[in-house]
């Protein structure tokens, strides 16, 4: 698993609460990150139309309001995968060991569930909710 999601996710509410388009230079020093790997991400974004960049103007602008953009839509546009994927099974089980022959099957079921799971719960998430949780976190820790 790589950090493109959570990056993005990071990315996404710096740019929403922006009052200026940011450039991928400004929101590589929040992420933490060079500005190349903020363009991959963007590119990403732009590619599903959840940000655009405009012509003559440096930096990028949600174009998908907070409360409708889900998490599930973030997963997408950066994952290779349509369905949410969290666990990998091990490649090589010994078939001629009981657990080896039968290991995949119960494996794939139990970590499918949990996917399952993982993706409603990104359905019911929008970026807003991030944003607001965020708030909730600045304001109990004082940082304001």
């Amino acid at each position: 698993m790589d950090t493109k999601f959570s990056s993005a996710i990071h990315m996404l509410i710096l740019i929403s609460e922006a009052e200026t388009p940011m450039t991928s230079e400004e929101i590589a020093v929040s992420v933490g990150t060079n500005a190349s790997y903020i363009r991959k991400v963007t590119g990403l974004l732009k590619k599903k139309g959840i940000i655009e960049s405009r012509q003559g103007v440096s930096g990028f602008q949600l174009v998908i309001r907070p409360e409708e953009l889900t998490l599930y839509e973030v997963y997408q546009a950066v994952s290779e995968t349509e369905q949410v994927h969290v666990f990998d099974l091990h490649q090589n089980p010994n078939d001629q060991c009981i657990v080896g022959k039968h290991i995949r099957p119960v494996l794939t079921d139990v970590f499918r569930s949990v996917e399952e799971k993982a993706e409603q719960k990104l359905k019911n998430t929008t970026l807003r909710d991030c944003m607001d949780r965020m708030l909730s976190e600045i304001e109990r820790s004082g940082d304001r």
